[in-house]
Formats: C-alpha cells, structure tokens, sequence
C-alpha cells in the first residue's frame, strides 16, 4: 500500500515524525509531501498569486512552499502522477480539529484534497490540556491509539468524496476511554479572540487566536466524545449542499 503523508504544521514538525512511525505499522512504501512552514489555519486554500515552489529533501520526502492543499495536490499531479497514492494521512496536527475547526483546518482539508481526488483520505488530530504549550505537546495518545482506529478504516471502502477525522483526547493512554463515531459538532459562535498590540512605530496590529471554548454539544459530537475522554472519528463529505432548504428556495423563484 502506498501512503502518501501530509499536514498543515509543516514539513519538520513532531506531529508528522509521529504519523510516519504510524504509517510504518500499515506499509513501507510511504511518500512525504508537506508544507515548508506552518500553515495552520489554512483551510482548503489554494496559491494562485505566488509561485510554489518544491524542494526535495530525502528518498520519497518533499516541501513545498504553499498550503497543505498545494501539497497533495503536487504530490497527486506532479511527484505521484505515474504510480499514485492508495491512502492519504494528514496530520497529526498539534491541537484538535472538532465542530466547526475542520472548515478552517488545514489537516483537514489536505484530507479533503485527497477525497476529491478519489483517495481514501483520513485527518488526524492530537488535542491538548492547555493554551501554549509549543512544541512540549505529547502525542501519546496518538502514538498509543492510531494503529488500533486506523487498521479497521483502511479496511472499510469508503464513500466517494468523504473522508475520516480522527482527534485523540489530550489524555495518557491509558486513561482514554476507547473510541467512538460520531458527529461533527457546533460550538457557539464566540472564541474569537483579538490581542491588540503597537510596534514600535506606534502603529497597532493584531493577533488572533481562540478564547475559552464556548459549546452547546449534543449527544454523540465529536465535542462530547473528545471531553469524556474518547478518541473522536467522524466521516465527513464534501457535499455542502443543504437539501432541506432546496425546495424552500426553489419555491422562490416560479
């Protein structure tokens, strides 16, 4: 099986040292094709304005300096076109992508890519206890806790243009609880957080980030299950088409 690896924290990060000790469990045919930098955040965007750029760095290993979309996307077109891959695993991104994270994560949208692309495509996400961490976030869990939630996926056909996320509890190993499927969940709208600053010019500018969770989780979320302690798996499709509200609007419009 051919494994193509991919991430949003770039090319370096501890994160994906871990998914590739993973991916070796399943295969030895595993190809990297990663971001240069960090582009968390960076959603299913695509560079159009700039130029990307790949650079090989080892047998099977590459950066490129673009999105985790620009990745898979050189690696399905360019470096993998003749002999493509049978499974791509983005990740495992430092920090959890649950409820409405996966429409700004890069994690999962490399996965997305891959779906689109007709590859079965899984995201993996590592949760952790407390802002500001850096790179001292452990991926136990993960590295305890993957093989065991990845052996039955890749086993099982997948829809076409859907794909898995996969977020493990910012627990021991062995204090996780097992693993559960469930859905995406929704959190209030209200994490936002500004942190204005003034360089020393005197002009202000802004970081932004995440304030306290703020979530209204149903039963069976993936919000829910990462908080009991659960390793959270969620097929999610690509289709955002919201059919209640078809005939509704259509009605619109005689």
């Amino acid at each position: 099986m051919r494994i193509l690896l991919t991430n949003d924290d770039g090319v370096n990060a501890t994160g994906l040292k871990v998914l590739e000790k993973i991916a070796r469990t399943f295969s030895d045919d595993i190809w990297i094709v990663a971001p240069t930098e960090e582009q968390s955040g960076a959603g299913h965007s695509l560079t159009l304005t700039l130029p990307v750029r790949l650079r090989r760095l080892g047998e099977r290993r590459f950066c490129v300096t673009g999105t985790p979309t620009d990745s898979v996307m050189m690696a399905i077109a360019h470096i993998m076109k003749d002999d493509p891959p049978d499974l791509v695993l983005s990740g495992v991104n430092r920090g959890a992508n649950l409820g409405e994270d996966v429409t700004y994560s890069g994690t999962v949208s490399a996965a997305m890519e891959g779906a689109l692309a007709g590859i079965p495509s899984i995201a993996l996400s590592q949760s952790y206890a407390r802002e500001g961490m850096g790179d001292t976030v452990p991926f136990a869990a993960a590295e305890a806790w993957a093989e065991q939630v990845l052996r039955p996926l890749i086993s099982t056909p997948m829809a076409p243009r859907t794909l898995v996320n996969v977020n493990f509890p910012a627990l021991p190993p062995g204090d996780v609880k097992g693993v559960r499927v469930v859905q995406q969940g929704l959190r209030d709208y209200g994490r936002l957080k500004l942190v204005q600053r003034t360089d020393t010019r005197g002009y202000d500018y802004f970081w932004f980030g995440l304030g306290p969770m703020i979530s209204t989780p149903s039963h069976s979320t993936d919000l829910e299950a990462i908080a009991d302690g659960y390793v959270a798996v969620t097929p999610l499709h690509l289709d955002l088409t919201h059919g209640p509200s078809l005939g509704r609007l259509a009605e619109l419009y005689p």
